[in-house]
């Protein structure tokens, strides 16, 4: 079947679906083949990965160290990864030699971004996702313009990308976080409700999009790691 009909066919199936519900479907789903979550282990990355392992706790889950995140988020990694008994936890990281051929001095990101991203983030997850065909993000609708159309399956490239946390808005995710009594991100109760790397994130003012932190000032809103059909689709973050 092609991609773009699977996916289609269950967006519909799970149109009325509980995240919990998708998530447990999206790992037993033969069609689907070889299923990974990545994760930014951020400021609301704990609700997926605590419904992953209450679900199949030795899923893949990709994390990609750009070696630019804040120290905070490094620790949070592994303290969650052990306190939800997250077995498959795998660190990945930019190739050494790219990195010296392309920002020997850590300052790309000042000069091209989307370079640094592609860099540092796009291309290691690229080549960490080439044995698997589908896989589970933490995106939502609510957290910016860019986003605001975003279906629970997608053809992405190659692949399936599954979201099941689309529809949940930020009251959601906090009600969860306190139900389950899940660790926070250090960080969120300092002013950053989306974090990236730390010279590219910023805190946020209240009222303000979630992700306005990301990338201030510059016409750049998403790291590359979301492509619709293989190319990379750049807006503005939502005022």
């Amino acid at each position: 079947m092609p991609l773009k009909e699977l996916a289609e066919r269950r967006a519909i199936l799970h149109r009325k679906s509980d995240p919990q519900t998708i998530v447990k479907h999206a790992l037993d789903d033969v069609q689907l083949g070889k299923v990974a979550m990545v994760s930014s282990f951020g400021a609301e990355s704990v609700v997926l990965l605590h419904m992953i392992s209450q679900t199949a706790p030795d899923t893949p889950i990709l994390f990609i160290d750009t070696e630019m995140l804040f120290p905070e988020t490094l620790q949070y990694q592994k303290d969650v990864a052990e306190e939800l008994g997250l077995t498959n936890v795998q660190v990945v990281k930019p190739s050494r030699e790219k990195l010296l051929e392309q920002d020997v001095d850590g300052i790309l990101h000042t000069i091209d971004p989307d370079a640094c991203c592609a860099l540092r983030k796009t291309q290691p997850l690229e080549d960490a996702l080439e044995g698997y065909d589908a896989w589970i993000t933490g995106r939502k609708r609510y957290q910016s313009g860019s986003r605001a159309e975003l279906p629970v399956y997608e053809k992405s490239g190659r692949k399936i990308k599954i979201n099941p946390l689309a529809d949940w808005n930020a009251a959601k995710l906090v009600a969860y976080i306190e139900e389950h009594n899940l660790p926070k991100h250090p960080l969120v109760a300092r002013g950053f409700q989306s974090l990236g790397c730390a010279p590219c994130t910023t805190k946020t003012k209240p009222g303000e999009d979630p992700r306005a932190g990301r990338w201030r000032g510059q016409d750049k809103s998403e790291c590359g790691i979301h492509i619709v059909d293989g190319k990379v689709v750049r807006q503005r973050n939502a005022a």
